[in-house]
């Protein structure tokens, strides 16, 4: 299997990356949906009902105590597939990483076309005067026992994290889709493939060669011209550029 990734990467030089949260729980970031992810554990309210606009809204500081605690992992280091994905880029094969993660470890491992679906937990802004503050602001507004990150201006601040209830960037998903539609080589990686509308994306595909890597089986699966039920830091540990 590996083999045959090996060659289909060697061939070409117009892949796209199209990544879920098996991409950064080799990271130490845990996943939303897993058997040991954030779904299964036990809060006053569902973690699908805190990250939701509605939540965000009503109950702020109940939000960032969850969002502080559990979404933000800023000592979290590149795996082997983002070091690998970083290399593809900087080689010519790769044209554009896709991302339904918030984390940045795709940016910290030298990726500069990353188109986030998601938004990124780096970005944060007031919803008053739009300034801009990064994670650590946060960070340092919880150490401090703030409650609600709030800015200079008396503004509360909001992750630019694409909640429940919210739309993703039509800018981001119209670039995603014309890397999708133009790439001969398409891999997936890390992706359950259930979280739409970004998993839809894939539909514009109409390349040469289909890759899935995932610990578990998708709907994709019979359509892949290759699949891989493997984590994929160990996969792309072997590829060689």
């Amino acid at each position: 299997m590996e083999t045959e990734l090996q060659s289909i990467i060697s061939g070409n030089n117009n892949i796209v990356f199209f990544g879920g949260a098996g991409v950064s729980t080799e990271s130490g970031i845990p996943d939303f949906r897993s058997v040991d992810g954030l779904y299964n554990e036990k809060y006053k309210y569902s973690p699908e009902t805190i990250i939701s606009h509605s939540f965000f809204m009503r109950k702020t500081k109940e939000f960032y105590d969850f969002y502080i605690n559990k979404m933000i992992f800023l000592n979290a280091k590149p795996n082997m597939a983002h070091i690998k994905l970083a290399q593809m880029e900087s080689s010519g094969k790769l044209k554009a990483v896709i991302t339904q993660n918030i984390d940045g470890l795709h940016q910290a491992s030298g990726s500069k076309n990353v188109l986030e679906l998601h938004g990124s937990v780096h970005r944060n802004f007031c919803m008053k005067c739009k300034k801009l503050y990064d994670a650590d602001y946060i960070l340092s507004s919880a150490e401090k026992n703030v409650g609600v990150p709030m800015c200079i201006c008396g503004g509360t601040i909001k992750p630019d994290v694409v909640l429940y209830e919210e739309s993703l960037n039509e800018e981001i998903i119209e670039k995603s889709v014309r890397y999708i539609k133009n790439a001969d080589v398409l891999i997936i990686g890390g992706t359950s493939l259930i979280v739409y509308p970004a998993a839809g994306l894939i539909n514009y595909f109409n390349g040469n060669k289909l890759v899935l890597i995932n610990k578990s089986s998708t709907s994709m699966d019979s359509k892949a011209d290759l699949v891989i039920s493997e984590s994929i830091g160990k996969v792309f540990e072997h590829i060689k550029l």
